[in-house]
């Protein structure tokens, strides 16, 4: 019995990583081993990433927080310190856009808890 192959199937495996590699210079979007490395390779930069943009934004907030803070009269530590112990329940996320946004209420805020 001769052998079988899906030619089908196969095609269509290929046509989807080749489809998923548009948008890559040179060979990366259309040689088949290229691609398919290529697309393996940001896939996962795409999965380590997406936990790594939460550590970014976590720092950039605490960045904000610490230069409002210091225009109040504070270091980032005692004012995240005394907002935990006034148990203040505003995330640094909200902290962050106050003391950017609005820096009358951060001001509120510090005024609060010193």
């Amino acid at each position: 019995m001769p052998r079988s192959v899906n030619s089908v199937a196969s095609r269509a495996r290929r046509k989807k990583i080749i489809k998923q590699a548009k948008g890559y210079f040179g060979r990366r979007k259309n040689v088949w081993t290229i691609a398919k490395n290529a697309v393996e390779k940001a896939m996962l930069y795409s999965y380590r990433d997406r936990r790594v943009k939460k550590r970014n934004f976590r720092s950039l907030w605490i960045a904000r927080i610490n230069a409002g803070a210091r225009v109040n009269g504070m270091s980032y530590s005692q004012f995240i310190g005394k907002v935990k112990a006034k148990n203040i329940q505003l995330n640094r996320k909200v902290l962050a856009d106050l003391a950017m946004n609005n820096p009358e209420a951060f001001k509120a805020i510090v005024d609060k808890i010193k």
